[in-house]
């Protein structure tokens, strides 16, 4: 079944179970789905469905920190449930120990040798992780590999 009907008919079933705050949740996921659907101009492919759940979960972590640093745990606490219902909808990310090979795999492929060659790993390695990693900690990862490498 595709995302967006999973997603509906989880709604559906948060509606009838009167699951008040499931029910907001999978509203908010479809309000992101339909803008995104917009946005393309055609239907969402799983793909597509994707990439906006990640920018909704993204923004939730980054709300996540802010409210922590502004001391408000009540509105982190409700951010970090939106995204633990969001994430169940996201493909299993990769380990840490899976974003370091990979990060060394790209290193070796397209001969980066220092610091002045983040860019030309991130590109390929991005498209290798999609989905599956933040672009945050494989960038971390490759600065990382590039200076001691």
């Amino acid at each position: 079944m595709p995302i967006v009907e999973t997603i509906r008919s989880e709604m559906t079933a948060a509606m009838k179970n009167r699951d008040g705050r499931r029910r907001d949740i999978m509203r908010l996921l479809m309000a992101a789905l339909q803008n995104a659907r917009i946005a393309a101009g055609h239907d969402l492919s799983d793909d597509e469905a994707v990439t906006a759940l990640q920018r909704e979960a993204k923004q939730r972590r980054d709300s996540i920190e802010e409210y922590r640093k502004g001391d408000r745990e009540d509105l982190a606490q409700a951010e970090q449930e939106e995204l633990d219902v969001i994430s169940t909808f996201l493909p299993v990310g990769l380990s840490d120990d899976e974003v370091a090979t990979l990060v060394q795999d790209v290193i070796a492929e397209v001969g980066a040798e220092g610091p002045g060659d983040v860019g030309k790993v991130m590109k390929p390695l991005m498209e290798r992780v999609a989905g599956r990693a933040d672009g945050r900690l494989v960038s971390e990862r490759v600065r990382e590999q590039l200076a001691t490498g």
